[in-house]
């Protein structure tokens, strides 16, 4: 199997319940959107919405996606910016117990946090204060943090920093590793375009997109979104909520049937989808099969609140993935 690097925001996830969504109009927070705040924002954000059920776990959609594949027993690797603070220490302890190796670089600033908003119909908004997490910089990249690993995964947030994503991808390419990038949320997407444009066209093989963000990147609906980002990489994948998904590698064309379940917050399917299909592509799995292991991710962690599938599940979940992995 290939070893897998993630390169993205390193946060801590901060998932809270609200009883209506009230609160996203208070603070402007697009419904479904991630949305950058500064210090202050975050703060309040925090004290508005103290009355309602929390959860901490680290966090970061790259983040999320590394610490999946490692619950599979993957071997991975993340690099990321904390603060040298209590947070700084619980992303990097809760990602090591998981078994992924950490290249984190410690800054004076507060490490990043981001409050999930999860509305009763289990649609998720983000208000991320990124404090320490935005200050890796291209400079931070060294040749040899790449070197034992042939999949890089990086997340759509890190395109507010073009060059860093593209010394990555250079690097990247000098070791002969595939490039892996998620569009990450649609208002990013509509933000960056033209940046997501040059770095897709000139250095992705895979892409990961929901139905949201490939309208974003493309102007089209899911089926027309794949057929076009195909022509762009190696393997698109276009996520489409409850009817599973889609993927594409030159002429062939796959639909996934999402699992059926009952869905509490929908807080990390994306990333633990990207998990799934990862693990698959690093064991040279076709690409229905990787697929499937996404949907099979992607469908435990929405029936959880949060971004992480909780440890008692995994022995269950691995049981069935070697299951499809052998089949």
């Amino acid at each position: 199997m290939r070893k897998i690097l993630g390169i993205g925001n390193a946060l801590v996830d901060v998932i809270t319940l609200i009883d209506n969504d009230q609160i996203l109009q208070r603070f402007l927070l697009p419904k479904g959107s991630m949305t950058l705040v500064d210090s202050e924002k975050s703060r309040l954000v925090r004290s508005e919405t103290s009355r309602f059920k929390k959860s901490f776990a680290s966090g970061g959609s790259a983040a999320n996606t590394i610490h999946g594949l490692a619950m599979l027993d993957a071997k991975t690797g993340f690099i990321g910016s904390v603060g040298k603070d209590e947070t700084g220490d619980f992303f990097e302890s809760d990602m090591k117990e998981a078994g992924v190796k950490t290249t984190l670089l410690r800054r004076d600033s507060a490490t990043g946090t981001a409050v999930a908003l999860i509305s009763k119909d289990t649609e998720r908004t983000f208000a991320t204060h990124l404090g320490a997490a935005v200050e890796l910089s291209s400079a931070d990249l060294k040749p040899e943090y790449f070197k034992p690993y042939k999949i890089l995964y990086m997340e759509g947030y890190l395109i507010i920093d073009r060059s860093l994503v593209e010394k990555a991808c250079k690097i990247a390419i000098a070791n002969n590793m595939k490039i892996a990038l998620d569009l990450a949320s649609y208002n990013v997407v509509n933000a960056k375009l033209n940046d997501f444009k040059y770095i897709i066209t000139n250095y992705v093989d895979i892409l990961f997109a929901n139905e949201e963000e490939a309208r974003s990147y493309t102007g089209l609906g899911p089926d027309e979104s794949l057929t076009r980002i195909a022509d762009q990489v190696e393997i698109a994948v276009v996520k489409t909520g409850k009817d599973g998904s889609l993927i594409k590698r030159g002429e062939d064309r796959v639909k996934i049937g999402a699992l059926p379940v009952s869905c509490k917050d929908t807080t990390g399917a994306g990333d633990l989808y990207a998990s799934g299909f990862l693990y698959g592509y690093a064991n040279d799995l076709p690409l229905e099969k990787c697929g499937v292991l996404g949907a099979l991710l992607a469908g435990n962690v929405i029936e959880m609140v949060g971004a992480r599938i909780p440890e008692k599940k995994w022995p269950v979940i691995r049981k069935k993935v070697l299951k499809i992995v052998e089949e």
